[in-house]
């Protein structure tokens, strides 16, 4: 348990304030058309959806973004996109939000990525996905460590959001952790399967339990699985901090010299988990530069991933909201 006070938090909140986090990865878009469905197609055993909206909201390591923004931070985007009508969209959004995208690298030889969700009523019925996942080439990786260096000093944490869609690749990884290192900026994680155990020596790394025993080779099912798993990542990855999220188990942190913490799952009621990841890496780092220690960071995301669990889509915490929350459950 926590112990936190109204004046802590309130310190706290007002240090998110102005906070500048670079998020390298993965920038997404993600559709949804909805619709009522009342009658099956002719033409296959499937439901016709008569679409009443459609709409479009930042996804992968766009929605980190976005959510730092809602956090009162200041988010730099730095990632690809293509020249097409997604990326467009996407460009609109970073202008609608006042979010910095200088950078952002537009590629005429690469999608943006789109996942598009068709929802008739309250069922989620498909997605479809228009993506590339091959690793973009040296000269666009040296543009954007080019656009990080340059900003580098007035950054106070970077997240690498790794979707596995080609922009962290192995050389990328290892020159955004060194540079981190040399100016003493604060580098936070949110793996995939590939590259995983690359993130060395970062101040924090944060798979979830899929990803977690997918890479070890079993499942963490039990306590004991979970214990073992985070003594296993903090050993090979040399982390200051290992985060395990566990859905509704909550979120496990591992650290040197200190007994592993397990944090129960603020959320009252699930709607949608779609981008609960995102909030948490997003939430525990702004966080962090805030000047909270691994434990309040933890205990603050885990707050902000139960409120946009109960929001259906991909949605960014909003401050306030999240701050409240914290402050009605002390009392």
């Amino acid at each position: 348990m926590i112990n936190f006070s109204e004046e802590r938090l309130n310190r706290l909140k007002s240090a998110f304030f102005g906070k500048r986090v670079a998020i390298v990865g993965d920038m997404m878009l993600d559709g949804y058309v909805m619709g009522g469905a009342k009658r099956i197609s002719p033409e296959a055993p499937v439901p016709v959806v008569d679409v009443e909206d459609e709409f479009y909201r930042f996804g992968g390591a766009a929605n980190c973004a976005n959510n730092i923004l809602h956090l009162n931070g200041v988010p730099l985007a730095l990632g690809i996109i293509g020249e097409d009508r997604a990326g467009e969209i996407f460009l609109n959004l970073l202008k609608e939000e006042k979010i910095e995208g200088i950078g952002l690298i537009s590629d005429p030889n690469r999608h943006t990525t789109l996942k598009t969700r068709i929802i008739a009523g309250s069922q989620h019925v498909v997605r479809f996905d228009r993506e590339n996942k091959e690793e973009i080439t040296s000269e666009t990786e040296e543009r954007l460590l080019a656009v990080l260096r340059s900003n580098i000093d007035s950054i106070d944490a970077v997240i690498l959001q790794d979707y596995n869609k080609g922009v962290l690749t192995a050389s990328l990884i290892g020159q955004i952790i060194a540079l981190c290192k040399e100016k003493n900026k604060l580098v936070t994680v949110d793996p995939k399967f590939n590259n995983f155990f690359l993130y060395k020596g970062v101040t924090v790394f944060k798979p979830n339990r899929k990803e977690a025993g997918d890479i070890l080779g079993f499942g963490l099912k039990t306590t004991d699985d979970v214990l073992r798993a985070g003594e296993i990542l903090l050993e090979k990855l040399e982390a200051e901090n290992i985060l395990l999220t566990l859905g509704e188990d909550g979120i496990a942190v591992f650290n040197r010299g200190n007994a592993p913490r397990m944090m129960p799952t603020k959320a009252r009621k699930v709607a949608d988990v779609s981008g609960a990841g995102d909030t948490v890496i997003s939430t525990l780092t702004i966080a962090l530069a805030a000047g909270a220690n691994i434990y309040e960071a933890c205990y603050i995301a885990n707050y902000a991933a139960g409120i946009v669990c109960e929001e259906v889509g991909i949605v960014p915490v909003n401050i306030n909201t999240l701050f409240d929350t914290i402050i009605e459950g002390l009392r």
